[in-house]
């Protein structure tokens, strides 16, 4: 007997010898999905494409509207352009340069930012405060909520003719009251502040109420049990709306503040109605430079630099706004941390 087991001939592997048992067998190939059907497709690309669908309606009345005006006042604010005889010749930044030496546009703009100050930062308060008092458990709150959108709803010029009155110089109700208690009347359309405390006087009286029902839906979402564990821990009204009510509603505020500033930036209807001539006084006391621009377009015939200040204005709008962004949001970490 050998002592050795027989060895395969080379290329052969026997069977009842293999360490590893027999071979696996091979797995089958992965086979390409079906293609898709016509409406499969066609609801893929509904998925994918029917949100900006939807949406586009806006930005091309946008366009149209909004974007196309301000590319072609820039446009007419490089040239030449009159009312009657239509386009003249390019000037570049000549109607920049001569609105920037017109002492009446600077003028123009100090009444602007005057008003708006007196007119925006009262309002905003008196909304906020509006807005809480009505956010409170006072009988017949619907009437309150409903009456304070009533000044909104009357007409600018009504509302400008009827506090035109009551600021009358001579015969107006509020100098009547100042008489009644001593006090001098006052030059409503004669002196410059007491002009702007005018106007925006009736700025306030139309907008605080609707701004205090914006604020009045957003202090509606904050939660009540903040309230209710607020109360707990000993914090009072004032407490509570200084403490949870206004950081809660803080994005609502920085949008009333934006809306505010960019409505009180272009204040035209309450200042053109102030005085039968609406030129803005007869040392132009409060003259906007919205009124302003009217002006230039449709008294002195000048489309080219009417545009220019019509671009100089949006900038300037911008540029508040962005700068009020920055504040509120500023503040608004500073109180988070």
């Amino acid at each position: 007997m050998s002592p050795h087991p027989p060895v395969a001939p080379a290329g052969e592997v026997s069977s009842s010898t293999s360490p590893v048992g027999p071979a696996p067998q091979a797995e089958p190939l992965p086979q390409d999905p079906p293609p898709l059907t016509l409406r499969q497709r066609l609801s893929r690309w509904d998925v994918r494409f029917s949100p900006y669908l939807y949406v586009s309606p806006f930005f091309l009345l946008f366009l149209v509207i909004g974007m196309f005006p301000l590319a072609y006042t820039a446009y007419v604010s490089v040239h030449e352009w009159g009312l009657i005889g239509g386009q003249g010749d390019y000037v570049g930044l000549d109607n920049y340069r001569a609105v920037f030496g017109d002492r009446y546009f600077w003028r123009a703009l100090r009444n602007t930012v005057s008003i708006f100050l007196l007119s925006s930062i009262p309002q905003v308060l008196l909304a906020l405060a509006i807005a809480g008092l009505l956010d409170t458990q006072l009988r017949a709150r619907t009437f309150w909520r409903m009456s304070v959108l009533i000044p909104f709803v009357v007409a600018p010029a009504a509302a400008t003719l009827i506090f035109g009155n009551l600021f009358g110089d001579r015969y107006g109700l509020i100098n009547g009251g100042l008489g009644l208690i001593g006090i001098d009347p006052i030059a409503w359309h004669v002196d410059t502040l007491p002009s702007h405390i005018a106007i925006a006087s009736m700025v306030n009286w139309r907008w605080t109420g609707y701004n205090a029902l914006i604020l009045l839906a957003a202090m509606q979402a904050v939660p009540r049990d903040l309230y209710e564990s607020a109360a707990m821990d000993g914090a009072g009204k004032v407490r509570q709306f200084r403490s949870i009510t206004i950081p809660m509603i803080r994005p609502t505020v920085i949008f009333v503040v934006i809306t505010s500033t960019i409505g009180g930036l272009q204040i035209f209807t309450e200042a053109r109605l102030f005085d039968n001539v609406g030129l803005g006084g007869s040392d132009r006391q409060w003259q906007t430079v919205t009124l302003y621009l009217w002006e230039l377009g449709w008294r002195l015939r000048d489309l080219g630099m009417a545009s220019a200040v019509a671009w100089l204005l949006f900038l300037f709008i911008v540029l508040f706004a962005l700068v009020n962004l920055a504040v509120a949001q500023r503040l608004g970490a500073g109180g988070r941390k």
